[in-house]
């Protein structure tokens, strides 16, 4: 029973993989230091529409057997939107990718330095953080392999660790849980709250991961039949994913307001509380969520970058790997200088924000058409979901939008 359940997994954990990276772990950080249990319900939230939203991209995936990105280019007939869509997916995803790829690698290295300390290693003018390459090379050579089932192995146990180091830390802080159930299935939107939830939502329902997730699928599964373990996969690994972020959010929860801005910091504060274990189990969680991300951010980009071109080409095409290698080194560069590229993310949070809700909408029209899915579009069931989550992920863009331009519509 159990040899065949982990047979069975496997895209669905590069998702989860993907969407809980440093920047998911600070904000679920912060949240739980500033508002304890309150926001757990926006997680449980996060977690239904990305079980939602990504079954619709997996499906697409196996019933259709091409990429998301290969699917939206060859449906929309006119040329004018296509080229426009192409244009947005490549600069929102990779160009964001880009830019992103920075900060998996900086939450790798603040899990690693929370266990043995900061290494840095003086070049002239420049202090190199020796941490970032180590990363960088291990995310390199991972992806450099190219055969999809050791990747999948590879990550699939990452996440595990992943997931058992912060469960461990979330244990370790004895949390009520009748106050836990409470927060997860009562909404409350205490002062000040609001960008805390969007961004929880936000940092859970990922517009690479769609792309990626339907590419992945036709790694492993090829037929309509394997709909069912596709299925029971994204379930099990979103809601593995959700638990994992709603344990960090319980761990912060039990440290006094303070200078806490990252889960670096929760562990410093954690280990005087509850000993050095759950400093190292928190950081070796951190480590891991960074470097999951570090892999799978580059992995999509040149998903999308192959769909876009219509390139016919596998993970070992010096093409495929030329993508991944640009997004991983410009991640390794600007995390060991220590610069922070704020342009190019304003740039990349600007697409992303606009590109959420219209991916969200194309796809929810895809699975529409049988001309692409046959007896397999979606059910009235999930339409319904598929249009509430559409408005929220409308909402989204908005946020991302005003954060960028400072319009403060939503304060």
């Amino acid at each position: 029973m159990s040899k065949n359940w982990f047979k069975n997994i496997g895209p669905g954990t590069l998702v989860a993989a993907a969407f809980i990276g440093p920047g998911t772990v600070t904000l679920c950080t912060l949240a739980g230091v500033n508002f304890g249990f309150n926001l757990l319900w926006a997680m449980v939230l996060s977690i239904v529409a990305t079980i939602v939203l990504q079954e619709m991209a997996a499906r697409l995936g196996i019933i259709s057997q091409r990429g998301l990105s290969d699917v939206i280019k060859s449906e929309i007939k006119n040329p004018i939107i296509n080229k426009f869509m192409m244009l947005l997916i490549l600069s929102a995803i990779v160009i964001g990718n880009a830019s992103y790829e920075a900060g998996n690698i900086s939450g790798g290295i603040l899990g690693l330095e929370t266990i043995v300390g900061e290494i840095r290693v003086d070049l002239g003018n420049y202090s190199l953080n020796f941490l970032s390459l180590i990363v960088g090379i291990i995310a390199f050579a991972l992806l450099y392999i190219g055969n999809y089932k050791f990747l999948e192995k590879v990550l699939v146990t990452l996440v595990l660790v992943m997931s058992i180091s912060f469960l461990i830390t979330a244990i370790i802080t004895k949390p009520d849980i009748i106050s836990i159930l409470k927060g997860a299935f009562i909404p409350t939107s205490p002062k000040g709250s609001l960008l805390t939830i969007i961004g929880l939502i936000g940092t859970t329902v990922v517009p690479y991961n769609l792309f990626l997730h339907a590419s992945l699928v036709k790694e492993k599964w090829s037929d309509e039949k394997d709909l069912k373990a596709v299925r029971k996969d994204t379930i099990i690994s979103i809601v593995l994913g959700g638990l994992v972020s709603m344990a960090i959010i319980i761990s912060a929860s039990s440290i006094p307001l303070g200078e806490i801005s990252n889960a670096s910091d929760l562990a410093k504060s954690l280990a005087p509380l509850y000993g050095d274990f759950s400093k190292y189990f928190l950081g070796i969680g951190l480590f891991a969520a960074g470097i999951t991300s570090a892999i799978t951010a580059p992995l999509a980009a040149a998903y999308v970058v192959r769909g876009c071109f219509g390139w016919q080409i596998g993970l070992k095409s010096k093409r495929f790997r030329g993508v991944w290698m640009f997004i991983l080194l410009m991640g390794v560069v600007f995390s060991s200088l220590g610069i922070k590229p704020i342009e190019i993310i304003k740039f990349a949070q600007i697409a992303n924000g606009i590109l959420l809700p219209v991916i969200a909408g194309v796809l929810l029209w895809v699975v529409n058409k049988k001309a692409v899915l046959g007896n397999y579009v979606n059910s009235k069931v999930q339409n319904i979901l598929g249009i509430i989550i559409l408005i929220t992920t409308i909402i989204l863009g908005l946020r991302g939008l005003d954060k960028v331009f400072g319009l403060n519509i939503f304060l």
